[in-house]
């Protein structure tokens, strides 16, 4: 690939068949290597020869993030969570980027990449800590590369943009060296798309040519506001606008979407821009916990989203293939078992925080007047018995 200049909208011959004007000239629309059949399709451009190990450890991993949910939710239910973002039916769409993305690249998330956190190693009580209310994140995004959740709609993707620029100053996106190049990635979903920060960050990653994969879980509800009412055009299109490429994905498919991103990462790390991935698919669940999807949509969509879950369809494709055995799905399971009770039991264990933390990791030389207001907050929480 030939790096292009910012601001260039040539996507260079390999991307105008695979990223660019073929998704609106009339050319295939969503990107599939695994039907909801279980049956293996192949893609002239965007093919991998996936080994059954990698095969295994896709279905592992959205089994493990599933049981993560289902825990989470259940822990909000009997109180020992404020809130629970769900992520039921998006797990192939975060597993497929989790798994694609390299040890030096950066990941900026939402506040739903619990799958993604999970391939990133972050521990998921981590996760639990920020919903329990007891911890910002806890994790150090410099050790994992994975940033701290972020509410804020949207705001992640200005971050993320401004980050990229960064790792093109620091003369890490396209030496050519592998394990040195890198990029970043930034979360949001169909809702945030219509948010002017979102928006905004497209506009500086195209001028500046930024290494940066903005990848869009397009779950059809914005809370409760459907994707139609947003957008008259594919997500992806959007893309074109700005001057970068973009591409629509089967977001329940996790072969596909390893792939897409795959492709779409190692464009960015050699210099070639920004790219937009759609990954169209389906919240099966409720946007949160507090959310009830039953007054605004309809129980037969759901049921027809069912069948196209994206661990059934790769656990069809195992079993088709002769790859892994009911031991084997067996051993999951148990590992899934084991995985929830350590997060209900370590969930419920939670210390409540020192309330001084909030002096922490603010400054690198505290200044004065706050040493003053450390010291005096210290002295206030002195007067209750076991505040500290």
């Amino acid at each position: 690939m030939t790096a292009s200049s910012p601001g260039s909208a040539d996507f260079g011959p390999d991307l105008v068949e695979v990223f660019g004007p073929s998704q609106s000239d009339g050319g295939p629309e969503l990107i599939q290597l695994l039907t909801p059949e279980g049956e293996r399709v192949h893609h002239p451009d965007l093919d991998i020869d996936f080994s059954e190990e990698q095969l295994r450890g896709f279905h592992r991993d959205m089994v493990l993030t599933r049981r993560i949910d289902i825990e989470a939710t259940a822990l909000q239910r009997h109180g020992e969570l404020g809130i629970w973002a769900q992520l039921l039916g998006q797990e192939a769409a975060q597993i497929g980027i989790g798994r694609a993305v390299e040890p030096q690249d950066f990941v900026f998330p939402t506040y739903r990449e619990h799958g993604v956190a999970w391939c990133r190693g972050v521990d998921p009580l981590k996760l639990l800590g920020l919903f329990r209310g007891v911890s910002h994140g806890d994790w150090d995004p410099a050790e994992f590369n994975f940033g701290l959740y972020t509410i804020v709609i949207g705001a992640q993707t200005l971050h993320a943009v401004g980050y990229a620029m960064g790792m093109q100053r620091d003369g890490v996106v396209g030496t050519g060296e592998a394990g040195r190049d890198a990029a970043v990635v930034a979360h949001f979903g169909d809702g945030a798309s219509s948010q002017g920060d979102v928006n905004e960050s497209f506009v500086f990653a195209a001028s500046y040519n930024a290494p940066v994969v903005f990848f869009c879980q397009n779950n059809q509800w914005a809370i409760s506001e459907p994707i139609e009412r947003q957008s008259r055009i594919p997500l992806y299109q959007r893309a074109l606008g700005f001057g970068f490429p973009g591409i629509r994905v089967d977001g329940n498919d996790v072969l596909a979407t390893y792939a897409v991103t795959q492709a779409a990462l190692q464009r960015a790390r050699e210099g070639q821009g920004p790219t937009f991935v759609e990954a169209y698919t389906y919240r099966m669940g409720a946007h949160t916990t507090t959310d009830d999807p039953t007054r605004y949509r309809l129980s037969t969509d759901v049921e027809t989203w069912k069948l196209r879950d994206p661990i059934a369809r790769l656990e069809v494709y195992l079993k088709r293939n002769g790859w892994a055995d009911a031991d084997w799905f067996a051993q999951v399971e148990a590992e899934a078992d084991d995985l929830g009770a350590r997060l209900r039991e370590g969930c419920k264990a939670m210390p409540d925080p020192d309330p001084m933390r909030i002096f922490e990791k603010v400054y690198a030389d505290m200044p004065p007047e706050l040493l003053t207001q450390r010291d005096e907050y210290a002295a206030y929480l002195d007067t209750f018995e076991g505040a500290r």
